[in-house]
């Protein structure tokens, strides 16, 4: 499994974290509550946290071509949502295991 992580600093991390979590709902498995969500892809898994001023994402996918269609496919809904903050979204591998 390889994992990644952006951490987005906005004022509206709940707000962008429910519209992406309502945005995929009628098609993919999702959960979420005011603080935390999950959206489960065909090619990974998108945990997020929401605080006050930061979004915490975390993609976990099985390989490397997995994770960039996953953090890809976030960005760009979390663009479309945020088009008028433009927040930096910038992913960080955090490691991999076997």
């Amino acid at each position: 499994m390889i994992t990644s992580e952006a951490r987005v600093a906005t004022a509206m991390s709940a707000r962008y974290m429910t519209q992406l979590c309502k945005h995929f709902e009628h098609k993919l498995p999702v959960s979420y509550d005011k603080e935390k969500g999950r959206i489960e892809f065909e090619s990974g898994v998108c945990s997020m946290a929401a605080s006050p001023d930061l979004l915490i994402l975390r993609a976990d996918a099985a390989d490397e071509e997995k994770l960039g269609r996953l953090e890809n496919v976030v960005v760009r809904h979390l663009e479309r949502f945020a088009f008028r903050d433009r927040p930096e979204i910038r992913w960080t591998r955090i490691g991999a295991s076997a």
